[in-house]
């Protein structure tokens, strides 16, 4: 917090949490009991000297899911959301890409900080570069070129197209175009990006409705 970062950290349901203005802690499940219920307010997480912690606790139990997510973080209720978690997909691919899926970060022998930052001011760049390169190249290939895989999958078929399974990442479509790009004395391309809108409980709702009334593709 003193280098200007705010924590979101996700709980287990087995706490307690006592709001602010009430004499009692009250078990964390009891905030959010059933699917379809949040919650979200200050107070003190945890019990005991040494573990409570005054904070903002983000409880959310949306339909359909075995757990509710429970957030602790120093922002205010009001300025804070607990879909806000789901982002949490996107770091974590940030790392597989700076690592074994893309510039194998893991290989290097650097130890002084100050080079490390300017080399991952480099890798930043350039993943970025790749990236939006790479999803203009995945939103022109055609649905009908891509292979029905519903006959080889257990699960059932996803209806999101955003959750679609890929043969090749992003990452890597952008890579090879700029590697061909490259050999053939080609212009590099550059691709752009189109921002979302940041994660809220209306915005998830309004995509499930929209899901809901569109028919899967033969």
């Amino acid at each position: 917090m003193r280098l200007g970062w705010h924590r979101f950290l996700r709980i287990n349901n087995r706490g307690t949490f006592r709001p602010a203005g009430s004499p009692l802690c009250r078990p964390l499940l009891s905030l959010v009991p059933r699917p379809g219920t949040a919650w979200q307010g200050e107070g003190i997480a945890f019990k005991g000297f040494q573990r409570c912690l005054t904070c903002t606790l983000l409880a959310r139990w949306e339909t359909g899911y075995q757990d509710p997510w429970l957030i602790l973080t120093d922002l205010p209720p009001t300025a804070s959301d607990a879909c806000w978690y789901g982002l949490r997909a996107w770091i974590e691919q940030g790392f597989k890409i700076t690592k074994r899926a893309g510039w194998q970060w893991q290989r290097t022998r650097m130890n002084d900080p100050a080079r490390a930052a300017r080399l991952w001011l480099a890798v930043a760049v350039a993943t970025l570069w790749l990236l939006s390169v790479g999803g203009e190249v995945d939103h022109r290939i055609p649905p009908s070129t891509l292979p029905d895989l519903t006959p080889v999958l257990s699960s059932p078929r996803r209806s999101r197209q955003a959750t679609r399974l890929r043969l090749v990442s992003v990452f890597r479509q952008g890579w090879i175009t700029i590697m061909v790009a490259l050999l053939n004395r080609r212009r590099l391309p550059i691709g752009r990006f189109v921002p979302e809108p940041w994660p809220s409980a209306e915005l998830r709702a309004g995509k499930r409705g929209a899901e809901q009334d569109v028919p899967l593709a033969a």
